[in-house]
């Protein structure tokens, strides 16, 4: 068969496609496509509804996961899985374990369960504990390392000595610059009178992080990455990180920073939102303003006293904490969000911008070094924004 008339053989169903035979692999595919995209109102086999269907029976839809994850690459499998949701309404199978060990673990996965976890049966709460588990540990495998490095890197750089123990704690650039007076032109090189360099090995802790996570049902991505990187930062000893998950209520989750799995389960995505009830709560946690970095990781959309919550952001920035305000943490692209909140932000000198997680690392780095973060968000994230 013509490559091409497969493709569009599998693509329409039944529909304009006459008299063309499918394999019997391709005829699995096309079943696993027709039960989740045959209906009147699709592209696919419009005008010839057919009888297939994933209907509300749980043993039928776990057939059709394990069919799915068999003929689809994963990437396909997750965007399946999640128009299974959206299209037939499949979430409360979701409760059921079967079910659960049948699907392709994604972060949108987790944040499905997560909005459930209310009304989650305990039979199926150890079941969407090992689904969750599954995610933040690989997020943490691809993560950490990276977010380590990066941090540790931006501490040892912020510390500057006058006597640096190594050559390679030389920081060269500020050293030329300190000493271009000693510049001598039959040499063409400086004679340094002093070096510039890192001080390394602090155990003390450094600066403050406070994450700051609306936990409205829009922001349930943004929640499961910060949740993975605010037990990587916890785990730093030259930091001290507190988590807060807020929607009208605020709820310190630090305790829980040791284990991600806890961590998500102890939010409730849903709700109203009070920005300025949740900056009110983290103020009180900074007790070191010019070491410290606040993350609000919200998409503005405000509920309670809005004036307010601007000036809490202004007397932040006058305290000299580190103000970074991220619309979303997550690779779903630009975020909806409240643009009049974000100018008012960017007006006190606080940009609002979204932040994929890949670059999450370096943003923390910038913010430690206490850089130009509006400068380094044009730079590295305008292309995405």
């Amino acid at each position: 068969m013509d490559e091409r008339m497969r493709r569009w053989r599998l693509i329409l169903g039944g529909a304009g496609a006459e008299g063309v035979t499918l394999s019997a692999d391709d005829a699995r595919m096309d079943g696993c496509l027709a039960a989740l995209y045959d209906d009147p109102g699709s592209g696919r086999g419009e005008g010839t509804r057919r009888s297939a269907g994933l209907g509300a029976s749980a043993p039928k839809v776990a057939r059709w996961l394990g069919d799915i994850r068999e003929h689809f690459p994963a990437t396909v499998v997750q965007v399946m899985q999640q128009d299974a949701i959206d299209r037939l309404n499949l979430t409360g199978l979701l409760l059921e374990p079967e079910l659960l060990e049948a699907v392709e673990p994604d972060v949108h996965l987790v944040g499905t369960l997560l909005s459930l976890n209310k009304v989650m049966p305990d039979r199926a709460r150890e079941s969407a504990r090992v689904v969750i588990r599954k995610v933040t540990d690989d997020l943490e495998r691809r993560l950490a390392q990276r977010t380590r490095a990066a941090v540790a890197g931006a501490l040892d750089r912020s510390a500057r000595t006058r006597r640096p123990r190594r050559h390679a704690d030389i920081d060269w650039d500020r050293t030329i610059r300190a000493n271009l007076k000693h510049y001598q032109p039959e040499h063409r090189t400086v004679v340094p009178d002093r070096l510039i360099g890192f001080a390394r090995r602090h155990r003390a802790v450094r600066r403050e992080v406070v994450l700051c996570l609306d936990q409205s049902g829009s922001m349930a991505a943004s929640v499961v990455y910060a949740s993975v990187f605010g037990a990587v930062l916890a785990s730093m000893r030259s930091l001290k990180t507190s988590l807060v998950v807020f929607d009208t209520a605020v709820v310190d989750l630090t305790a829980e920073l040791h284990d991600p799995v806890e961590l998500l389960f102890g939010t409730q995505l849903g709700g109203g939102t009070d920005i300025n009830r949740a900056i009110a709560y983290c103020q009180d946690l900074i007790t070191r303003p010019a070491d410290s970095i606040f993350v609000l990781i919200s998409d503005l959309y405000e509920g309670g006293v809005r004036e307010q919550m601007l000036r809490r952001v202004a007397a932040m920035t006058a305290s000299g904490v580190q103000v970074l305000v991220l619309l979303a943490l997550s690779d779903e692209g630009a975020p909806a969000y409240d643009r009049e909140n974000a100018a008012a932000l960017a007006a006190l000198g606080v940009p609002a911008f979204a932040c994929t997680p890949d670059v999450f690392p370096a943003l923390m780095a910038e913010a430690i070094e206490r850089r130009d973060i509006g400068a380094w968000a044009e730079r590295t994230l305008a292309p995405d924004r």
